[in-house]
């Protein structure tokens, strides 16, 4: 996870490299481990697939720098009025160990045909959770913020113990 002033930097780094004709405005710029998930408006008089035509080349170069720099891949996607459409983006494999009480629950989901898999069932319920509890998991990430900002005021633990090492010798 990264935090809001890495994410703010993220959003800027963006912002200067894309050329102003790209996105009517810079809606936001997310990350994880794997990925960067830039998100913009289109202009009113353009549709969707015509913007993924004409700003395909741009996003590219821009998505090249970005990867080699970050480390992660670039996904790109525009939102018009309420709607978010996302262009080719992510689905990574997360390992997980479940017992018999969870996967009885995925089983019932695919059984009852809300999922195809357990897998499905499984995404199905993170984003149910993600939809339910948007407040909560935004008080964690802004707490765990803090946490990073009070980390980086306190001691340096790797020179302390560089030093303790080098007064040893």
């Amino acid at each position: 996870m990264i935090t809001a002033e890495q994410s703010e930097q993220l959003r800027t780094w963006f912002a200067e490299r894309l050329p102003v004709d790209v996105y009517e405005s810079l809606v936001s710029v997310t990350a994880d481990r794997e990925e960067i998930t830039v998100i913009g408006t289109v202009p009113a008089t353009e549709s969707v697939k015509a913007f993924r035509e004409r700003t395909r080349e741009q996003r590219i170069e821009v998505a090249r720098e970005a990867e080699e720099l970050y480390r992660r891949k670039v996904a790109w996607g525009v939102r018009v009025g309420e709607e978010t459409t996302l262009f080719t983006h992510l689905a990574v494999p997360v390992m997980t160990r479940l017992r018999q009480s969870e996967r009885q629950v995925l089983d019932t989901l695919v059984a009852g045909g809300v999922a195809r898999s357990r897998a499905d069932a499984l995404a199905w319920c993170v984003r149910l959770v993600g939809r339910n509890t948007d407040t909560w998991l935004t008080e964690l990430r802004d707490s765990l913020d803090r946490v990073q900002q009070v980390r980086s005021h306190g001691p340096d633990v790797a020179q302390d113990a560089d030093s303790r090492k080098s007064g040893s010798e």
